[in-house]
């Protein structure tokens, strides 16, 4: 049996994932993390990094239930984007800045200006621009630019490359390069500013799916299985963010399909059939890892204050001498949901743990409002729980529709679906289209980028003619909300956004 790893670092869990030649999963592990804020930034130490990897990988070993000596492929994936930045020495100048951050409109703001084309605050061009107007010490030694999925793959490989759909959210870029009239005009703001340093020279080389990447060096073999056991040698695919693994564990690749990717963030991707008509803060353009040319609505916050709310549920119940596992809970608060009435009690909250770039906010508060004369009752308050969290995003997918993007079809994937139907109809209800949800919908972007690191492996066709292959006989659930679903939704939506002038007061205030 072939032995394919594929391990990603989101934003709260490290997944590993074992797959054979078939794609299937053999083992899985998992380690939980969390981000820091310090000094006003979001962040995960490198230490953290490291000892998170070898727990997720020593968890996956564990229930393989023998040893691995040896891997034929290996992917590493991660959260997207950020700002990791080296020296000559392949020091870290200051802690990693993840794409939680929402630090950089200065940057965003200018930069979107000059370039004709929305530089997203999460996307490492904008935090470099944006150090360079802050007038960072450490700027003066920048040698090398890295995402989280890079900097991994660097250490496993000695390789400074990146896959395409990652380096497409460091800086745009055009098939399989990056934009090279955007990078002039960039390189020409930096020299205003006295920095002498082309980008091009700073960013790791974008490389598409299939392509050689290196390979798994004894150095890397050591840091990913501190007892010696793993041996050096496995091929190793381009590494990708959460996005590009989001769309191939979804088969979501082609032209006029896009997938949903939901968790602690979430985002909807939609491949395009031609170009935006015109640049949008709340759109990102990225890529495929093949190179196509995606449109990613990304909002900051999802499930986080959902995941809250449930702990202290749990707390009750304990206080109360009952006893659950947080998974059955959650699936019982969202069936619950379904019982709620039509105007979800009156009930409107806000998901922001942090700032919300699509509906203009820097920084978050969560909150809870109920209208005099409305119903607090469990089942409304978890339905607007699962609408507060779609609510950013639906309003980045209004601006798609008004752009008149075709789509045929909308596969999710991530912790919002393992419910079975309840999240697939809260988010066919928000985006007004069907949802297909896949059996290993909760596995998400550790499966995608084992799906990558086997491609890696047997290159066999396009990209997209793999994953068709795999996907044949895939098991699959596709959810399309009723018309009155539809329409509760959209009056919460008018609450919603309504009370974002609020939100924002409160943001000030508190």
């Amino acid at each position: 049996m072939k032995k394919i790893l594929g391990i990603e670092l989101g934003s709260t869990r490290i997944k590993s994932v074992l797959v054979n030649e078939k794609g299937e999963v053999v083992a899985q592990g998992a380690h939980d993390w969390e981000n820091q804020l310090e000094n006003g930034y979001w962040t995960y130490s490198l230490d953290m990094v490291w000892a998170g990897l070898q727990e997720s990988y020593a968890d996956l070993v564990k229930n393989y239930g023998e040893k691995i000596e040896n891997l034929d492929s290996i992917g590493i994936s991660a959260m997207m984007h950020g700002y990791l930045a080296f020296d000559k020495n392949d020091n870290l100048l200051v802690p990693f800045r993840t794409w939680r951050n929402t630090t950089t409109a200065e940057a965003q703001e200018e930069l979107t200006r000059e370039l004709n084309f929305n530089m997203p605050q999460r996307w490492s061009g904008t935090h470099f621009y944006q150090a360079v107007l802050n007038k960072e010490e450490h700027i003066k030694d920048v040698t090398f630019l890295t995402t989280l999925a890079g900097y991994v793959h660097w250490m496993l490989t000695g390789k400074k490359v990146l896959g395409i759909g990652d380096a497409a959210g460091m800086f745009p870029t055009i098939d399989d390069k990056y934009d090279q009239e955007k990078l002039v005009i960039y390189n020409n703001l930096l020299k205003k500013h006295g920095v002498d340093k082309k980008l091009e020279d700073l960013l790791p080389t974008p490389l598409m799916a299939g392509e050689d990447a290196g390979t798994l060096t004894s150095e890397g073999a050591k840091l990913l299985d501190p007892s010696g056991v793993l041996k050096c040698g496995a091929l190793v695919c381009p590494p990708e963010g959460d996005a590009g693994t989001g769309m191939v564990a979804t088969n979501a690749v082609k032209v006029k399909t896009g997938n949903v990717s939901a968790g602690t963030s979430a985002f909807a991707m939609v491949v395009l059939e031609k170009p935006l008509t015109k640049a949008s803060t709340e759109i990102d353009v990225v890529a495929t890892p093949s190179g196509k040319t995606v449109a990613m609505v990304h909002a900051n916050n999802f499930t986080s204050e959902i995941n809250a709310w449930t702990s202290l549920f749990l707390e009750v119940i304990e206080l109360a001498g009952g006893s659950i596992k947080k998974g059955p809970l959650y699936d019982k608060l969202y069936e619950v949901s379904l019982k709620s009435d039509s105007e979800v009690g009156g009930l409107v909250g806000y998901n922001f743990l942090s700032g919300e770039p699509l509906v203009g906010l820097e920084r978050g508060v969560p909150m809870v409002a109920r209208q005099e004369g409305g119903k607090l009752t469990l089942a409304n308050f978890m339905q607007m729980q699962l609408y507060s969290a779609l609510g950013a995003m639906s309003i980045g997918m209004e601006i798609l529709a008004e752009e008149n993007v075709e789509i045929e079809a909308i596969c999710g994937h991530g912790g919002f679906f393992k419910a079975p139907f309840v999240g697939a109809n809260a988010m066919s209800a928000a985006l007004g289209c069907p949802i297909t949800v896949m059996k290993n919908a909760g596995e998400g972007g550790a499966w995608g980028v084992a799906l990558l690191a086997l491609y890696r492996l047997v290159k066999n066709g396009t990209l997209e003619d793999f994953l068709d292959g795999m996907f044949a006989s895939a098991e699959k659930e596709t959810t399309i909300a009723s018309d009155e679903e539809r329409a509760r939704f959209r009056r919460f939506m008018q609450s919603y956004k309504a009370g974002l002038e609020v939100e924002a007061l409160a943001t000030k205030k508190l």
